[in-house]
């Protein structure tokens, strides 16, 4: 069996175009944030609609994993309505 190298991305590694995988990665990245808040406050999915701007069933589509649901643009409107900051790196790949 053949070995494989890890692209340290896994939707990429899945077999996603670039530029595809790297926004999926980072979406997944500002959900498990929006998720871990959402649990270390203790919030129920209604309070944490009512803290993050948007309705229940949205918090519920975030719990749930449903990373086609939700934008980098929503995530981060939803994180500085939690009070968290968000910062953006931005460097040249390596090819």
């Amino acid at each position: 069996m053949k070995k494989r190298v890890s692209s340290n991305n896994i939707f990429r590694d899945l077999g996603f175009k670039a530029g595809e995988a790297e926004n999926l990665k980072l979406r997944a990245m500002l959900m498990v944030e929006l998720e871990k808040h959402i649990r270390e406050k203790g919030l129920t999915q209604k309070r944490a609609a009512e803290r993050l701007g948007v309705t229940q069933p949205r918090i519920s589509d975030l719990m749930r994993g449903k990373i086609d649901l939700f934008s980098v643009d929503t995530l981060i409107t939803m994180l500085t309505h939690a009070g968290l900051k968000v910062d953006v790196k931005v460097s040249r790949s390596a090819a």
